[in-house]
């Protein structure tokens, strides 16, 4: 017995709980305000979702990259990856969310710097020797131990709820003091939060969790755990529960929904009956905002559901197999409830019935990646995790969470981040933005978007102050646009990355639903580049923008496309009585992915069926219409 408790004591971490208390204490005395411009005149680029050495799969996989180390990264300093390579952001991120999984927080860490003669488990001790033994052994570890969290095998020491407090409390505090230091409100902004990973068998139903908050309040309560649950209620009740025990203030952020086989986004409760408008209500309040892309593919739409959509459809390849863990293989009807667009026509949906919107969600983009460092440039990509950092085999070599098979390297990509249009880069005006939904994703690119809407938009007002116009006379992205006289317009206004690829064209997505309560759905082309020239609509398309795109280097050429793309745009197919949504993407012109820098770098031979260019994009928060009297 005395043996079991010790190594619960080194698996759980409890032996320094009283020095990341002081440590905490030592470094969280409150930081200096900011001022706030009166509104938002400036996007702020960002990660929400980074896993370092804290999550039990980065570990397994190769990470040795704690908080400090992703941070300082994040913030734009050299550091040294697990696999001793040199990494640098070309700019430095705005903020950054530390996003390490409640469940295991710290324990496969825990698990290798424990002594094998304390370990009793056969399956623990497998694992403690499988992660000594090298990468691959490291690796086969962390497939199995993803296998048995998914099936609800894991060790009981590992769920031990007691145990699990004292060594959860202990790490949380230490992340919380690291947090804390590099929060530098006006400069970089460092949140608080973690993953909550939340599985139905293999799909994925996980949300990222951020505190408004700093470490005194946040420090209050320990990251939730996901075992044993299904459903999201749960989650929360916990963020309820802060609320009432600090005042405090938390959000929740779906992702990956491309790999709940339909659960993500469902038109039922998750036990099953109607949705009530309860429900509906409860869930908007506490998810405002959905991850749209990332590494684990793209969420925006699927061509199953939007046909007519060209542009549909990147980054599905692979991901639309099965669910996370290739446990439950994908079927075309699962693809609705998986989909960000399909949910918006939902959400329509369920009002329409209830009179409240479930899915009436704001947009970014995030890495996911789990190697501590925030990047999501084509030519500076350093995987998933760290057993894929830049090497020859990683893009066609098989890739897969969990023991399963279906998805390789090429499948994953480069992607994304958050943009945030706040009155200031700190917590307190980040989280506020995220909360009224003023935000977008991108699928790497720092492209600058903005779009309003209103009544009475006129192109002469693009001519002078049209941001303060924007807010004065109507409402920005993540708005719902109350009824008024004649049909909605909208100043859009798009700009390339400062250091990236021209633009290619500017479309307004718009969904509705009709009086039969069935939704619909309609891409417009709004301005494109060399609309003046030989670009000329024909059969309602707009014709390819060309490639500059050379494999060879591989580089391009801003010789076709845009630097900036602006409208004013109406619908010319408005009716008053249909409640709607509008949200925005723009395209860049063809560039070289991840894949085709590799293919030169390492002199590689390639399937000729992977792709070698892509036409990155960003995707705007919606704005909703409601119809008179709703």
């Amino acid at each position: 017995m005395r043996k079991k408790i010790a190594l619960a004591a080194l698996l759980l971490g409890s032996t320094a709980l009283f020095s990341g208390c002081d440590k905490l204490k030592q470094v969280v005395t409150g930081k200096a305000e900011v001022a706030n411009t009166a509104y938002p005149e400036k996007v702020f680029w960002g990660d929400t979702h980074l896993h370092t050495n804290n999550s039990p799969d980065a570990f397994g996989f190769g990470t040795r990259l704690d908080s400090e180390q992703a941070l300082r990264f994040a913030r734009g300093e050299e550091v040294f990856s697990s696999t001793g390579q040199k990494a640098k952001l070309a700019r430095p991120l705005d903020f950054l969310v530390i996003s390490d999984h409640s469940d295991g927080f710290a324990t496969v860490r825990n698990l290798y710097e424990a002594p094998r003669s304390m370990i009793d488990d056969p399956t623990l001790l497998r694992w403690y020797d499988l992660l000594h033994s090298g990468p691959k052994g490291s690796m086969q570890a962390t497939a199995e131990l993803i296998d048995a969290k998914a099936n609800d095998k894991l060790p009981p020491e590992i769920l031990d709820a007691k145990a699990a407090e004292a060594r959860l409390r202990n790490d949380w505090l230490s992340h919380i003091a690291t947090v804390e230091r590099y929060n530098e409100p006006g400069n970089f902004t460092a949140f608080i939060g973690f993953e909550y990973t939340l599985m139905n068998a293999g799909r994925n139903l996980h949300r990222n969790v951020i505190f408004r908050d700093n470490g005194n309040r946040a420090s209050t309560v320990l990251p939730l755990a996901s075992f044993a649950t299904t459903i999201p209620d749960g989650l929360w009740d916990y963020m309820d529960a802060y609320a009432k025990k600090t005042g405090g203030q938390t959000l929740a952020i779906p992702h990956n929904s491309n790999m709940s086989n339909g659960r993500m986004f469902l038109m039922t409760e998750p036990l099953g009956g109607p949705m009530s408008a309860e429900y509906a209500r409860r869930r908007a309040a506490h998810e405002p905002v959905v991850e749209i892309t990332q590494i684990k593919g793209d969420s925006e739409a699927h061509p199953f559901m939007s046909p007519n959509d060209e542009f549909s459809g990147y980054g599905t390849a692979g991901w639309e197999l099965g669910d996370l863990m290739m446990v439950e293989k994908t079927t075309p009807e699962m693809y609705p409830g998986s989909y960000v667009r399909e949910a918006l026509k939902r959400g329509l949906m369920v009002e329409q019935r209830t009179g409240a919107n479930p899915y009436a969600f704001g947009v970014i983009g995030s890495t996911d990646s789990h190697t501590s460092l925030a990047t999501s440039d084509e030519d500076n990509y350093f995987g998933k995790h760290s057993g894929v950092e830049p090497g020859p085999t990683r893009a066609a070599e098989a890739q897969n969470l969990g023991t399963r098979s279906g998805r390789f390297g090429w499948n994953y990509l480069a992607s994304g981040y958050a943009a945030v249009w706040a009155t200031s880069n700190s917590r307190e005006a980040l989280f506020d933005a995220m909360l009224r939904k003023e935000v977008y994703g991108t699928t790497g690119p720092r492209m600058t978007l903005r779009v309003f809407g209103g009544w009475d938009f006129k192109a002469e007002d693009l001519q002078g102050d049209w941001v303060k116009a924007g807010y004065g006379r109507g409402v920005p992205m993540g708005a719902t646009l109350k009824a008024g006289s004649g049909s909605p317009s909208f100043m859009i206004s798009a700009l390339k990355d400062p250091v990236g690829a021209n633009l290619d064209r500017v479309q307004v997505i718009k969904g509705w639903v009709d009086a039969a309560g069935q939704s619909h759905e309609k891409v417009f082309d709004v301005v494109w580049s060399d609309m003046a020239g030989k670009r000329k609509l024909a059969g309602g398309k707009v014709p390819a923008v060309g490639d500059t795109v050379d494999l060879a280097q591989p580089s391009y050429q801003n010789t076709i496309g845009a630097p900036g793309l602006t409208t004013v745009w109406s619908d010319p197919e408005f009716d008053p009585a249909q409640r709607a949504f509008y949200y925005v993407r723009v395209l860049e012109i063809p560039t070289p992915t991840w894949v085709a820098y590799d293919k030169v770098r390492y002199k590689l031979t390639l399937d000729q069926n992977i792709p070698l260019k892509q036409q990155e994009r960003g995707y705007t928060s919606a704005i909703w219409y409601a119809p008179a009297g709703q």
